[in-house]
């Protein structure tokens, strides 16, 4: 049998915008539930209080998931601004890395192939079947509008709600509130996108697990990457 396959997957850039974002990522989403816990409720329009109708109420987090692990709505507010901005300017960093490097024509924007082949990468992702070979080397069709949309239209999504939330903000840019229907609607889509990112990123790990942990985290970690082998090799 001969030696297995071994490529760069990942470069450099992508290596380390994924590691400061899984870490931006979890600080802000633990930092956001201590936030949400002040008020944890969510309405449509210009505001939203006590006696408004609300069109989701949750129970507050436990401390165990939030930052910091007591109520005190300023200091998660301290950690989540310090954060978001590392993640913003992080984000900024990559997409023009991504556009300017040829990254994404090259290996992120979907080809007349990947289309063709939507209908059977569905299928194999509800069969849990992996890519092997020569198709392992590259992202499917999912995992790249995934990642598209993601970084396109989620995260700045979630950006521009959470200016939109700032009362100073409000005051340099007041179209944000027109834009998205008031401050309480910007809170809730921020709310939502917080949940669909955090949906990507569960998605993501069961992914991992499932195509191989040490393999999948080692090429993040090192860029190398073992091809894993057709079933009659």
């Amino acid at each position: 049998m001969s030696a297995p396959e071994v490529i760069r997957r990942h470069s450099l850039p992508v290596r380390i915008w994924h590691w400061l974002n899984a870490l931006a990522l979890l600080l802000l989403l633990m930092s956001g539930l201590q936030i949400f816990n002040a008020y944890p409720r969510l309405h449509w329009g210009q505001y939203g209080a006590d006696f408004d109708p609300a069109w989701l109420e949750l129970k507050k987090w436990p401390g165990w998931l939030t930052i910091p692990n007591y109520p005190n709505l300023a200091d998660g507010r301290r950690w989540h601004f310090f954060f978001a901005w590392l993640f913003v300017l992080n984000g900024i960093a990559y997409a023009l890395w991504t556009i300017l490097s040829g990254h994404l024509t090259r290996d992120l924007a979907p080809t007349r192939a990947d289309w063709r082949g939507f209908g059977r990468s569905v299928i194999d992702h509800i069969r849990l079947k992996h890519p092997t070979g020569e198709a392992a080397k590259r992202y499917n069709v999912l995992q790249k509008l995934a990642y598209l949309l993601t970084l396109f239209l989620l995260l700045p999504m979630m950006l521009a709600t959470g200016l939109t939330m700032s009362p100073g903000m409000n005051a340099a840019f007041p179209w944000l509130l027109d834009l998205f229907g008031g401050r309480a609607s910007a809170r809730s889509l921020h709310f939502i996108s917080a949940g669909l990112i955090v949906g990507f990123v569960a998605v993501h790990l069961i992914e991992v697990v499932l195509a191989g942990p040490v393999n999948e985290v080692r090429s993040m970690i090192t860029g190398r990457y073992v091809v894993p082998r057709e079933p009659d090799q």
